[in-house]
């Protein structure tokens, strides 16, 4: 049996690991894609007050910090008995676009864009931002730091600092605008705004307008139809801060819709001893396995899940792009794994439209920061879209608002069942006999994966008490000469 292993695997948050298994014949037979890392955040947040959790739990990542600070805002609020005021809320979600649009852009130019401007079968020193700056031109490459910047200051203006975020409070957050603070983010937000279209139509020039790879995102290896799963708003809209989740199969027709304090009526998690992250499923479902199908408990939670569940778009420009994108497809919902780029920049011609409605909003330079009006629950779940995914921290207190218990379930836990059959039957279509498996070859394979964005230090925050541990050692010519094991 021959056996191909791609660690570390690159341009990701986080470590993981590929290990593809071929039978003698050269046709794959297994693939696991494994997560070696742990961090025990959950236990770190046991025995801490719960107000001080959305602090603490910033520090899960530094990609998606904010998504951690607004899902902990939230269950703090629901611990309290609590709503944020008008002000308070728009604030938050300002902040949360300006953390949509950094990270978006930055996955997109730094982590996927080096596959399709610069090519997947190009040498591996060239698959990289600078590989796609030597692409697009200096021009562009300077625009796509700058509009990242502008995007970090308002995060840093309104959370106090752009990852260690110290905005929210139960029932609101810690400091308003002012308006000059807000013609200022309105003159960004129109730079966002204008940068999510150029970005699509480079999306359209650089990838649609090239046959191989169009062929690529439509009839290649890369195409998974399970289930889909995003928040959406009353309307059934897009929305990223609240809403309800809602459920789809793969014929576009609604399974589930229910609050997020009702998760863990629809969502249940399993283990498997090849990795730390856990495996998520559709609770009503059952889990029947690593298939694909309507019988499948597995879903999505992708930037692409979250647009074939809703209706539409919540902003114009984005309506527009997302009736574009579907027409292309032909109709929703899209199984095309790599569709999940275009979604994305759908979702950051959202997120720059909605934070430019939110700065020109007059309620947001409000003096009302804060609702006390507490009615202690000691228990409380907090629900948020992530770039990366649903993302859900429900936390447990005792009487006097000290945490007991902590469960957290990031959008790459989501993912983890999709991103294993994405892989596995990537290599399958790629890898046959008499195939020479060089770099390109495994890079197409972690293309797979590359599509989900996926955060593994967020994915692998609990510590169940003893970890189970296996260590090589390896002489000088790479051969294992001494193993210890403690299970």
């Amino acid at each position: 049996m021959k056996r191909y292993t791609i660690d570390p695997i690159t341009r990701l948050e986080g470590h993981g690991k590929i290990e593809i298994f071929c039978t003698d014949e050269g046709e794959v037979d297994n693939v696991y894609f494994q997560v070696p890392e742990l961090r025990g955040f959950e236990k770190f947040c046991e025995g801490r007050p719960v107000e001080e959790l959305s602090q603490i739990v910033t520090k899960i990542c530094g990609v998606c910090p904010g998504c951690h600070h607004m899902a902990s805002g939230k269950a703090a609020d629901k611990v309290y008995g609590v709503e944020p005021t008008s002000t308070a809320r728009k604030l938050r979600e300002l902040f949360y676009m300006a953390h949509f649009v950094h990270s978006h852009i930055a996955h997109f130019y730094a982590l996927a864009a080096p596959d399709f401007v610069v090519g997947p079968n190009a040498k591996p020193e060239d698959r990289n931002i600078l590989g796609v700056i030597g692409k697009v031109g200096k021009e562009v490459g300077t625009e796509v730091i700058k509009q990242r910047r502008l995007a970090q200051e308002i995060q840093a203006l309104l959370g106090g600092h752009q990852t260690h975020v110290v905005m929210n409070i139960p029932g609101g957050v810690r400091k308003g605008l002012s308006e000059e603070q807000r013609f200022d983010i309105v003159d960004k937000a129109e730079g966002f705004v204008e940068f999510a279209q150029f970005s699509l139509n480079l999306f359209k020039d650089v990838v649609l307008g090239n046959n191989d790879y169009v062929d690529l995102i439509l009839n290649g290896p890369y195409n998974l139809k399970i289930h889909s799963m995003g928040m959406v708003d009353t309307n059934n809209k897009v929305n990223f801060y609240d809403g309800s989740i809602r459920v789809v199969n793969i014929d576009g027709i609604e399974l589930y819709k229910y609050l997020p304090e009702d998760y863990l009526n629809f969502i249940e998690e399993r283990v498997e001893e090849w990795s730390y992250l856990k495996f998520p499923y559709l609770k009503k479902m059952g889990w029947n396995g690593f298939n694909e199908g309507n019988d499948s408990g597995v879903y999505q939670a992708t930037p692409l899940s979250r647009l074939n569940v809703s209706e539409g778009m919540a902003t114009p420009l984005a309506q527009k792009e997302f009736e574009n994108m579907y027409n292309t497809f032909g109709g929703k919902p899209v199984h095309s794994t790599l569709a999940m780029h275009w979604a994305r920049l759908v979702e950051l011609l959202y997120a720059a439209e909605h934070c430019l409605d939110l700065a020109r909003d007059d309620e947001i330079i409000g003096n009302e920061l804060q609702n006390r009006d507490f009615k202690f629950t000691g228990e409380g779940v907090g629900t948020v879209e992530a770039q990366r995914g649903t993302l859900t921290h429900h936390y447990w207190t005792d009487k006097k608002g000290i945490v007991t218990k902590v469960n957290i379930v990031v959008g790459t836990t989501n993912n983890n069942a999709a991103i294993c059959m994405s892989l596995k039957k990537a290599a399958q279509k790629i890898i046959h006999q008499g195939i020479k498996v060089d770099s390109g070859i495994l890079n197409m394979i972690e293309m797979a994966f590359r599509a989900y964005d996926p955060c593994f230090s967020c994915a692998t925050h609990h510590l169940p008490g003893k970890m189970p541990l296996v260590v090589h050692f390896r002489n000088m010519n790479g051969d294992v000469f001494r193993t210890i094991r403690r299970k």
